[in-house]
């Protein structure tokens, strides 16, 4: 399996960059084999099918990067540091976070729902070893794709796309009318100017749809690592409504 897929951009390109870190969907054998789940339920996890929104956008002057792996395999949304020690043998406990503990950590141990992946645990050579493979080439690429954009542009924008299920923002107490179909993450300004995400909330308002900022999803790891506005790279992770396309 490959660690990421890049697309670049026909030329001339532009500063912007996707990536869609959730869209793999190619399970090693051996991968399944240990897990309890059936394929389709693995694949709950997966930001179904965001990678095909994305396949025309070099044509449009915008490079792509794509996980090569699913997310219930590694999620490059994780920092590598968040070791679930109830999934992995030798790890310690400290520094448990909220998500480390529900299961979500770089080597997840659930899936939707808060489904177990797995029959027991799995060794911390396996753990580093996926990291290794996958987490620390796709993380090194994007990094160089910023820089380079960042110096060919004067700034990188980086659209980090997912999608969720319908209901995620219930947790909001919102009323199905009201519920955002596009929420942008910039963790509340830390990773992106207000100036690009306004632009970015217009694109979606005048096609017709609701977008809400930084609730019930303000931006994980990855606006984190690589959105440094001061430095000229910004980036907003994009949660789109999964049943705006799929039939959930």
């Amino acid at each position: 399996m490959q660690s990421y897929i890049f697309l670049p951009a026909a030329t001339p390109d532009s500063a912007v960059v996707f990536a869609s870190p959730h869209s793999g969907r190619h399970y090693p054998s051996e991968f399944l084999a240990a897990s309890t789940l059936d394929p389709i339920l693995l694949r709950s996890s997966e930001d179904a099918f965001v990678d095909q929104f994305l396949r025309a956008a070099p044509t449009a002057g915008a490079c792509v990067l794509l996980g090569g792996v699913p997310r219930a395999y590694v999620d490059y949304n994780r920092a590598a540091t968040e070791l679930d020690p109830a999934l992995i043998t030798g790890v310690s406990a400290r520094g448990l976070n909220p998500r480390i503990s529900s299961g979500l950590g770089v080597i997840p141990r659930v899936v939707a729902g808060g489904r177990a992946i797995y029959r027991g645990k799995i060794t911390q050579a396996e753990a580093e070893q996926r990291l290794r493979l996958y987490w620390h080439p796709y993380h090194a690429k994007l990094s160089e794709i910023m820089v380079t954009q960042r110096e060919k542009h004067g700034r990188a924008i980086l659209l980090d796309m997912h999608s969720m299920p319908r209901d995620a923002v219930s947790m909001n107490g919102q009323h199905t009318s009201l519920r955002p179909d596009i929420v942008l993450g910039d963790r509340f300004g830390a990773s992106a100017h207000a100036d690009i995400t306004e632009a970015v909330a217009a694109v979606f308002t005048a096609a017709g749809l609701r977008v809400a900022r930084n609730s019930p999803f303000a931006g994980a790891y990855i606006t984190q690592r690589h959105g440094l506005p001061s430095s000229g790279q910004h980036a907003i992770q994009i949660e789109i409504d999964r049943s705006l396309y799929l039939d959930e």
